[in-house]
Protein backbone atom coordinates (compact mmCIF):
# COMPACT_ATOMS: atom_id res chain seq x y z
CA UNK A 1 0.00 0.00 0.00
CA UNK A 2 2.98 2.45 0.41
CA UNK A 3 3.94 2.08 -2.84
CA UNK A 4 0.78 3.64 -4.42
CA UNK A 5 1.44 6.83 -3.02
CA UNK A 6 5.13 7.28 -4.30
CA UNK A 7 3.66 5.49 -7.60
CA UNK A 8 1.64 8.26 -8.24
CA UNK A 9 4.10 10.85 -7.28
CA UNK A 10 6.33 9.48 -9.83
CA UNK A 11 3.75 9.52 -13.12
CA UNK A 12 2.62 13.54 -12.27
CA UNK A 13 6.71 14.28 -11.99
CA UNK A 14 6.59 12.22 -15.72
CA UNK A 15 3.43 14.26 -16.85
CA UNK A 16 5.24 17.40 -16.37
CA UNK A 17 8.72 16.25 -17.58
CA UNK A 18 7.04 15.21 -21.11
CA UNK A 19 4.97 18.69 -21.31
CA UNK A 20 8.29 20.97 -21.13
CA UNK A 21 10.20 18.63 -22.85
CA UNK A 22 9.42 20.01 -26.34
CA UNK A 23 11.74 23.02 -25.47
CA UNK A 24 15.63 22.08 -25.76
CA UNK A 25 16.84 25.87 -24.26
CA UNK A 26 15.95 29.36 -24.60
CA UNK A 27 18.47 31.99 -25.98
CA UNK A 28 17.92 34.98 -24.89
CA UNK A 29 19.52 37.86 -27.12
CA UNK A 30 22.66 39.82 -26.54
CA UNK A 31 22.15 43.35 -27.63
CA UNK A 32 24.94 45.65 -28.46
CA UNK A 33 24.07 49.59 -29.24
CA UNK A 34 25.06 50.91 -32.64
CA UNK A 35 25.00 54.08 -31.26
CA UNK A 36 21.66 55.08 -34.07
CA UNK A 37 19.77 51.86 -32.91
CA UNK A 38 20.51 48.79 -31.14
CA UNK A 39 20.90 45.27 -32.49
CA UNK A 40 19.91 41.84 -30.65
CA UNK A 41 21.94 38.83 -31.67
CA UNK A 42 20.34 35.10 -31.13
CA UNK A 43 22.45 32.98 -33.06
CA UNK A 44 24.89 32.19 -33.45
CA UNK A 45 25.30 31.42 -29.17
CA UNK A 46 27.36 29.81 -27.18
CA UNK A 47 24.95 26.95 -25.97
CA UNK A 48 23.35 26.36 -29.85
CA UNK A 49 25.13 27.36 -32.89
CA UNK A 50 22.47 26.58 -35.31
CA UNK A 51 19.56 25.92 -35.93
CA UNK A 52 18.60 23.41 -39.45
CA UNK A 53 20.92 25.46 -42.00
CA UNK A 54 19.86 29.09 -40.14
CA UNK A 55 23.50 30.24 -38.56
CA UNK A 56 22.69 33.77 -37.79
CA UNK A 57 19.68 35.29 -36.45
CA UNK A 58 19.84 39.67 -35.38
CA UNK A 59 16.66 41.86 -34.89
CA UNK A 60 16.99 45.45 -35.77
CA UNK A 61 15.79 47.81 -33.17
CA UNK A 62 13.17 48.81 -32.45
CA UNK A 63 13.87 52.24 -33.01
CA UNK A 64 12.70 55.23 -33.69
CA UNK A 65 14.52 57.52 -35.88
CA UNK A 66 15.08 60.95 -36.32
CA UNK A 67 15.59 62.69 -39.74
CA UNK A 68 19.10 63.45 -40.53
CA UNK A 69 20.43 60.06 -39.40
CA UNK A 70 23.72 59.80 -39.82
CA UNK A 71 25.78 57.82 -42.76
CA UNK A 72 28.03 56.05 -40.23
CA UNK A 73 25.04 53.73 -39.51
CA UNK A 74 24.94 52.64 -42.55
CA UNK A 75 26.19 49.13 -43.67
CA UNK A 76 29.10 50.03 -45.78
CA UNK A 77 29.74 47.73 -48.74
CA UNK A 78 31.18 44.17 -47.58
CA UNK A 79 31.43 40.76 -48.46
CA UNK A 80 29.85 37.26 -47.90
CA UNK A 81 30.51 33.84 -49.49
CA UNK A 82 29.00 30.26 -48.64
CA UNK A 83 25.41 32.06 -47.02
CA UNK A 84 22.07 33.25 -48.14
CA UNK A 85 21.28 36.36 -46.34
CA UNK A 86 17.54 36.87 -45.88
CA UNK A 87 16.02 40.93 -44.67
CA UNK A 88 12.58 41.13 -43.33
CA UNK A 89 11.16 44.71 -41.67
CA UNK A 90 8.13 45.05 -39.56
CA UNK A 91 8.98 48.65 -40.22
CA UNK A 92 11.44 51.33 -41.81
CA UNK A 93 13.20 51.12 -45.08
CA UNK A 94 16.71 49.75 -46.31
CA UNK A 95 18.49 49.88 -49.63
CA UNK A 96 19.99 47.25 -50.77
CA UNK A 97 22.90 47.48 -53.45
CA UNK A 98 25.57 44.85 -54.41
CA UNK A 99 28.19 43.62 -56.80
CA UNK A 100 25.46 41.98 -59.46
CA UNK A 101 24.18 45.46 -59.95
CA UNK A 102 21.02 45.75 -58.72
CA UNK A 103 19.67 48.02 -56.16
CA UNK A 104 16.72 47.80 -54.03
CA UNK A 105 14.69 49.04 -51.23
CA UNK A 106 12.99 46.89 -48.98
CA UNK A 107 9.58 47.28 -46.68
CA UNK A 108 7.63 46.04 -44.14
CA UNK A 109 6.35 42.42 -44.97
CA UNK A 110 9.13 42.09 -48.02
CA UNK A 111 11.90 39.93 -48.48
CA UNK A 112 15.15 40.55 -49.94
CA UNK A 113 17.08 36.59 -50.21
CA UNK A 114 21.14 37.24 -51.47
CA UNK A 115 22.63 34.02 -52.38
CA UNK A 116 26.37 34.98 -51.95
CA UNK A 117 27.83 31.35 -52.91
CA UNK A 118 31.18 31.72 -54.11
CA UNK A 119 31.05 35.59 -53.46
CA UNK A 120 29.15 38.21 -53.53
CA UNK A 121 29.54 42.34 -51.97
CA UNK A 122 26.58 44.54 -50.89
CA UNK A 123 25.85 47.38 -48.48
CA UNK A 124 22.46 48.18 -46.49
CA UNK A 125 21.60 52.15 -46.73
CA UNK A 126 19.52 53.84 -44.40
CA UNK A 127 18.81 57.01 -47.17
CA UNK A 128 15.03 57.02 -46.09
CA UNK A 129 15.42 57.17 -42.61
CA UNK A 130 18.09 59.36 -42.97
CA UNK A 131 15.96 62.25 -44.93
CA UNK A 132 12.31 61.13 -43.78
CA UNK A 133 12.68 59.55 -40.42
CA UNK A 134 10.49 56.98 -38.72
CA UNK A 135 10.35 53.68 -37.11
CA UNK A 136 13.04 51.05 -37.79
CA UNK A 137 12.07 47.36 -36.87
CA UNK A 138 13.38 44.29 -38.48
CA UNK A 139 15.34 40.86 -38.69
CA UNK A 140 18.23 39.56 -41.00
CA UNK A 141 19.38 36.15 -41.11
CA UNK A 142 21.58 33.66 -42.67
CA UNK A 143 21.26 30.31 -43.99
CA UNK A 144 24.10 28.06 -44.56
CA UNK A 145 24.04 26.68 -47.73
CA UNK A 146 24.90 22.90 -48.62
CA UNK A 147 28.33 21.98 -49.08
CA UNK A 148 27.24 20.87 -52.75
CA UNK A 149 26.39 24.41 -52.74
CA UNK A 150 28.52 26.82 -51.15
CA UNK A 151 30.39 27.96 -54.25
CA UNK A 152 27.41 28.71 -56.40
CA UNK A 153 27.25 31.27 -58.99
CA UNK A 154 25.99 34.50 -56.39
CA UNK A 155 21.96 35.81 -56.63
CA UNK A 156 20.11 38.31 -56.13
CA UNK A 157 15.94 38.37 -55.28
CA UNK A 158 13.43 40.44 -54.10
CA UNK A 159 9.82 39.58 -53.37
CA UNK A 160 7.03 41.34 -52.69
CA UNK A 161 4.62 40.71 -49.39
CA UNK A 162 1.75 39.91 -51.87
CA UNK A 163 3.74 37.16 -53.40
CA UNK A 164 3.84 35.20 -50.06
CA UNK A 165 1.52 32.74 -48.65
CA UNK A 166 -0.82 33.86 -46.12
CA UNK A 167 -1.76 31.50 -42.81
CA UNK A 168 -5.16 32.81 -41.58
CA UNK A 169 -7.08 31.36 -38.42
CA UNK A 170 -8.84 33.17 -36.32
CA UNK A 171 -6.71 36.05 -34.43
CA UNK A 172 -3.96 34.59 -36.16
CA UNK A 173 -2.38 36.19 -39.39
CA UNK A 174 0.86 34.30 -40.73
CA UNK A 175 3.05 35.04 -43.64
CA UNK A 176 5.73 32.11 -44.97
CA UNK A 177 8.55 33.78 -45.44
CA UNK A 178 10.45 30.72 -47.00
CA UNK A 179 10.10 27.20 -47.24
CA UNK A 180 7.46 24.95 -46.97
CA UNK A 181 5.28 24.55 -43.90
CA UNK A 182 1.96 23.71 -42.92
CA UNK A 183 1.06 22.51 -46.70
CA UNK A 184 2.05 26.04 -47.86
CA UNK A 185 5.17 26.82 -49.79
CA UNK A 186 7.04 29.99 -50.00
CA UNK A 187 8.04 31.30 -54.00
CA UNK A 188 11.59 32.44 -52.32
CA UNK A 189 14.54 30.42 -53.87
CA UNK A 190 15.88 28.43 -51.06
CA UNK A 191 18.85 25.72 -51.30
CA UNK A 192 17.85 23.05 -48.90
CA UNK A 193 14.62 21.86 -46.64
CA UNK A 194 13.68 24.67 -44.25
CA UNK A 195 11.59 27.08 -43.24
CA UNK A 196 10.47 30.77 -41.70
CA UNK A 197 7.22 32.07 -40.84
CA UNK A 198 6.03 35.38 -39.23
CA UNK A 199 3.06 35.21 -37.25
CA UNK A 200 0.47 37.92 -36.12
CA UNK A 201 -1.62 36.92 -32.69
CA UNK A 202 -4.22 38.61 -31.50
CA UNK A 203 -4.41 38.43 -27.15
CA UNK A 204 -5.86 34.68 -26.78
CA UNK A 205 -4.99 33.07 -30.22
CA UNK A 206 -3.09 29.94 -30.78
CA UNK A 207 -1.34 28.63 -33.47
CA UNK A 208 0.23 25.47 -33.99
CA UNK A 209 3.95 24.70 -34.99
CA UNK A 210 4.06 21.21 -36.47
CA UNK A 211 7.07 19.00 -36.14
CA UNK A 212 7.87 18.27 -40.02
CA UNK A 213 11.45 19.12 -39.61
CA UNK A 214 14.26 18.12 -37.07
CA UNK A 215 15.13 21.52 -35.96
CA UNK A 216 12.50 24.27 -34.90
CA UNK A 217 12.98 27.18 -33.16
CA UNK A 218 10.28 29.98 -31.99
CA UNK A 219 11.41 33.82 -31.59
CA UNK A 220 9.27 36.56 -29.68
CA UNK A 221 9.39 39.30 -31.43
CA UNK A 222 6.73 41.11 -28.99
CA UNK A 223 4.17 40.44 -26.85
CA UNK A 224 3.23 37.89 -24.02
CA UNK A 225 3.76 34.13 -25.28
CA UNK A 226 4.25 30.77 -24.08
CA UNK A 227 5.41 27.98 -25.71
CA UNK A 228 3.26 24.75 -24.18
CA UNK A 229 2.87 26.48 -21.16
CA UNK A 230 6.36 27.61 -20.86
CA UNK A 231 6.81 31.55 -20.75
CA UNK A 232 9.24 32.84 -23.85
CA UNK A 233 10.58 36.40 -23.12
CA UNK A 234 10.72 38.88 -25.56
CA UNK A 235 13.88 38.93 -27.94
CA UNK A 236 14.10 35.97 -27.35
CA UNK A 237 14.59 32.17 -29.00
CA UNK A 238 12.93 29.04 -27.71
CA UNK A 239 14.70 26.40 -29.65
CA UNK A 240 12.45 22.92 -29.70
CA UNK A 241 13.16 19.21 -29.04
CA UNK A 242 12.13 17.62 -32.52
CA UNK A 243 9.16 14.92 -33.46
CA UNK A 244 5.89 16.67 -31.59
CA UNK A 245 4.15 19.41 -32.31
CA UNK A 246 3.98 22.50 -30.24
CA UNK A 247 1.48 25.22 -29.42
CA UNK A 248 1.84 28.68 -28.84
CA UNK A 249 0.01 31.11 -26.94
CA UNK A 250 -0.48 34.96 -27.16
CA UNK A 251 -1.65 36.23 -23.86
CA UNK A 252 -1.30 40.24 -25.35
CA UNK A 253 -1.32 41.03 -29.29
CA UNK A 254 2.20 39.18 -30.16
CA UNK A 255 4.66 38.90 -32.69
CA UNK A 256 6.35 35.56 -33.41
CA UNK A 257 8.83 34.12 -35.69
CA UNK A 258 9.76 30.33 -36.31
CA UNK A 259 12.59 28.85 -38.51
CA UNK A 260 14.46 25.81 -38.95
CA UNK A 261 14.98 22.97 -41.49
CA UNK A 262 17.44 20.21 -41.93
CA UNK A 263 20.80 20.76 -40.77
CA UNK A 264 23.30 21.08 -43.22
CA UNK A 265 26.46 20.17 -41.09
CA UNK A 266 29.10 21.89 -39.24
CA UNK A 267 30.15 25.28 -40.21
CA UNK A 268 33.01 27.63 -39.68
CA UNK A 269 31.92 31.32 -40.07
CA UNK A 270 34.19 34.24 -39.66
CA UNK A 271 32.57 38.07 -39.99
CA UNK A 272 30.78 37.92 -42.86
CA UNK A 273 32.16 34.30 -44.59
CA UNK A 274 30.71 31.01 -43.48
CA UNK A 275 32.21 27.50 -44.94
CA UNK A 276 32.53 24.01 -44.12
CA UNK A 277 35.84 24.65 -45.02
CA UNK A 278 38.42 26.61 -43.01
CA UNK A 279 40.74 27.14 -46.18
CA UNK A 280 38.21 28.42 -47.91
CA UNK A 281 37.41 31.32 -44.97
CA UNK A 282 41.15 32.20 -45.59
CA UNK A 283 40.64 32.40 -49.20
CA UNK A 284 38.10 34.56 -48.42
CA UNK A 285 40.03 37.07 -46.14
CA UNK A 286 42.79 37.20 -48.18
CA UNK A 287 40.28 37.92 -51.01
CA UNK A 288 38.75 40.56 -49.85
CA UNK A 289 42.18 41.84 -47.64
CA UNK A 290 44.04 42.28 -51.55
CA UNK A 291 41.10 44.16 -53.09
CA UNK A 292 39.97 41.08 -54.85
CA UNK A 293 36.29 40.95 -54.68
CA UNK A 294 34.23 43.43 -56.71
CA UNK A 295 32.74 46.17 -55.01
CA UNK A 296 29.02 47.04 -55.85
CA UNK A 297 28.55 49.12 -59.00
CA UNK A 298 26.20 51.75 -57.24
CA UNK A 299 27.80 51.98 -54.69
CA UNK A 300 32.11 51.34 -54.84
CA UNK A 301 34.00 54.38 -52.91
CA UNK A 302 34.23 52.88 -49.63
CA UNK A 303 33.88 49.72 -47.44
CA UNK A 304 34.35 48.11 -44.45
CA UNK A 305 37.81 46.90 -43.64
CA UNK A 306 38.81 43.45 -42.90
CA UNK A 307 38.57 43.22 -38.95
CA UNK A 308 40.58 41.32 -36.78
CA UNK A 309 40.28 37.36 -36.90
CA UNK A 310 36.88 35.98 -35.30
CA UNK A 311 36.33 33.31 -36.38
CA UNK A 312 35.16 29.64 -34.78
CA UNK A 313 33.65 26.78 -35.39
CA UNK A 314 30.03 25.99 -35.49
CA UNK A 315 28.68 22.68 -35.27
CA UNK A 316 25.15 21.98 -35.40
CA UNK A 317 25.13 18.58 -33.64
CA UNK A 318 26.89 20.57 -30.48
Amino acid sequence: MRLLPGGAIVAVRAQVIRRFVVIELVIAQRQRDLGAFVVGRVLPSAPRRMVGPYIFFDRMGPKDIAPGLPREADVRPHPHIGLSTITYLFDGEITHRDSLGFEQPIRPGEVNWMTAGRGITHSERFEHLRGNGGRLDGLQAWVALPEDREECDPGFWHYSGDTLPEFREEGVHGRLIAGCLGGLASPVAIDSPQFYVHWQLRAGARVSLPADYPERAVYVASGEVDVDGRPVDVGSMAVLMPGRAVTITAHSDAVVMALGGEPVGPRYIDWNFVSSSKERIEQARADWAAGRMKLPDLDNSEFIPLPARVGKELDARR
